[in-house]
């Protein structure tokens, strides 16, 4: 039988949180995988939909990610703590979506039609319509303010090359490590600081410009 995995070499390099989850899961425990589920699923959510501007595409984006993730999690060795593996297998699915929908040239980005973001704890609406008092009215118009800053911000972000996208969602908004983005997209420390640079130049362009438009 081939040895794969952490189940059988008991190896991990890095100090990892979700060793305990993950070791169950290599033995075929559903439920121990359920658990890594909840714990990743906003935040993957929230990556996927930052790189789609879509919600509805990014939630099938990471449900096939967490599903590639189960498949393969044998393989797993913990050479990088999981949810640094996990976030490679979200980015890379994301944009074979992309790709996909590029090609079949039937939906185009779509920022900001979503009115919550999954990943940052958006509120809903009937939040602020709760409010009692005086401050009723204040709460809404708060709430819409910033759900068009949310969306304004949202939209120059799919106005970024993809390359300049993913490293500014995972080091600016998922706040990761520049050893954990080298990992996860593959590339030099070197290349990680300059593209990081460029993006954040960028979508500074964009939001600047978009200002103008409102002046």
């Amino acid at each position: 039988m081939e040895r794969s995995g952490l189940a059988e070499n008991k190896i991990a390099t890095v100090e990892d949180n979700d060793l305990k989850w993950v070791l169950l899961c290599q033995k075929g425990d559903v439920e121990a995988f359920g658990i890594l589920v909840e714990r990743y699923q906003k935040k993957m959510l929230n990556v996927a939909y930052r790189m789609t501007g879509d919600y509805e595409e990014s939630c099938e984006v990471v449900q096939d990610a967490f599903l590639a993730a189960f498949r393969t999690i044998k393989k797993f060795r913990g050479e990088a703590r999981f949810s640094t593996w996990l976030y490679g297998i979200v980015i890379n699915s994301t944009k074979n979506r992309l790709k996909q929908l590029k090609r079949d040239k039937s939906r185009f980005w779509h920022a900001g039609d979503n009115p919550g973001d999954p990943g940052d704890g958006a509120i809903d609406g009937f939040d602020c319509l709760a409010a009692s008092g005086s401050g009723q009215q204040e709460s809404l118009l708060e709430h819409l303010e910033k759900k068009e800053l949310e969306a304004g911000v949202q939209e120059c972000i799919g106005l970024l090359e993809s390359d300049h996208r993913e490293i500014l969602i995972l080091r600016d908004i998922q706040g990761l490590s520049y050893d954990e983005i080298v990992t996860i997209l593959k590339i030099p420390p070197g290349t990680v600081r300059s593209r990081l640079f460029r993006a954040r130049i960028a979508l500074k362009d964009l939001l600047l410009a978009r200002i103008g438009e409102f002046s």
